[in-house]
């Protein structure tokens, strides 16, 4: 297989597209980037997921209108607000569309449209109309200012991008993700926008998306809440120049893998700047019976706010493990299963068989005390894998979203 490597420029690695990032104010605090923009220099194959919440966000309906034909010329997005539950969100949605219509010359159906931040409350045209001539003027092939700009209650700016070869052509994919709090997507995560220089068809495009997000963003949760707004795109402009991946082959097992990576980073950075989070969880499942119950056993497991709370407390409460897998739903035998932690200082066994062993508790908060931590568990009953990714539960978190909206 084609070797991937981690390269720089997040969603302007690829070839052939550009992005920005400024204030236009929507958000009141000036220094805070609140509009992004990202162009393809030729039209590209797209491919896009959407939350599973009933409560959807005007964007996503119009964004969906638009990729009817699978493909797409540009994204823009907002952070701030929502537009989620507003009798005028399909208009404002659509005139943010028509706007970069008017300013690049590309058809408003081929533009797509994403909003994050306070669900419910009025959103203007007005001062995205005013930021577009410095949007437009900040194009370039550095993606960081739109990382930026996708920005909520996350404190880093999301970014990854992969080289890789197809057909014997060098190709790049990379993409930008924000996600800090109302994260459990059971299909993607808040906002994910990939862009690839690689050519292939919008069928397998979507194919490699839908199938991707089962075992990437599917597999985070920070707080059991999923969002209205949760989108994830890619874009697929050719400009590589590698023959079109038509078929389910070599090369669209490489694109496959190439996409997980990218993905993968996302969600662990995800993960770690989940709201008020001072540690990475991830929760890893092997010698399950099947794919499906490893998954649903780790998932579990980062979803349990009990097994949240002990992370913070750097408290090796095996118990907590085992009780979230006991009640997953996942067919298991407790007799079974084995529990461990690890993290940069070491690795310990806290549980065999279903039941405790002796452990040095010293040791044992040694290994929790650190930033990233994974919890191991071995079901010894057949050889499916999986991992999911979390975060501890703080008192910041309960901070951050006591006054969210005010």
């Amino acid at each position: 297989m084609s070797e991937i490597v981690a390269i720089e420029n997040g969603v302007c690695a690829a070839k052939g597209f550009r992005a920005s990032g400024v204030h236009c104010g929507i958000r009141k605090n000036k220094v805070k980037k609140d509009l992004a923009l990202i162009v393809s220099e030729q039209r590209a194959a797209t491919a896009a997921v959407y939350t599973t919440n009933l409560v959807k966000g005007a964007p996503l309906t119009v964004t969906k209108n638009h990729l009817a034909d699978g493909f797409a010329s540009a994204l823009i997005c907002n952070s701030g607000n929502a537009n989620t539950c507003n009798a005028n969100g399909i208009e404002i949605a659509e005139g943010m569309c028509e706007l970069v219509s008017q300013h690049l010359g590309i058809p408003a159906s081929d533009v797509l449209v994403a909003s994050t931040g306070v669900i419910g409350q009025p959103l203007s045209l007005d001062p995205i109309a005013e930021g577009m001539d410095n949007l437009c003027a900040n194009l370039s092939t550095t993606g960081l200012a739109a990382a930026q700009a996708i920005m909520t209650t996350d404190t880093i700016a999301k970014e990854a991008a992969v080289s890789f070869t197809v057909g014997g052509v060098p190709c790049r994919l990379g993409g930008i993700a924000k996600g800090s709090g109302m994260i459990h997507p059971n299909m993607a995560t808040m906002l994910v926008f990939i862009t690839t220089d690689c050519a292939i068809a919008p069928a397998l495009l979507q194919k490699a998306l839908s199938e991707d997000v089962k075992s990437s963003f599917n597999m985070v949760s920070i707080d059991g809440d999923t969002s209205t707004n949760d989108m994830v795109t890619v874009m697929a402009n050719g400009l590589a120049g590698n023959p079109e991946i038509t078929a389910e082959d070599g090369d669209f097992a490489v694109f496959c893998e190439a996409l997980h990576r990218v993905t993968v980073k996302l969600c662990r950075m995800i993960a770690g700047d989940g709201e008020g989070a001072t540690k990475l969880l991830t929760c890893k499942v092997k010698n399950a019976r099947d794919e499906q119950t490893a998954k649903t056993a780790a998932k579990s497991v980062i979803c349990s706010s009990l097994f949240k709370a002990a992370m913070f407390g750097a408290d090796a409460n095996w118990g907590r493990v085992l009780c979230a897998l006991g009640y997953s739903g996942a067919a298991l035998d407790i007799a079974k299963i084995d529990v461990g932690f690890a993290s940069a200082k070491g690795e310990i066994t806290v549980c065999k068989a279903g039941a405790g062993v002796p452990f040095s508790e010293e040791k044992a908060k040694e290994i929790l005390l650190e930033k990233e931590i994974d919890v191991n568990i071995d079901l010894h009953d057949g050889e499916a894998v999986a991992e999911a990714w979390g975060c501890d539960l703080t008192y910041d978190y309960v901070k951050i979203n006591g006054d969210y909206r005010t």
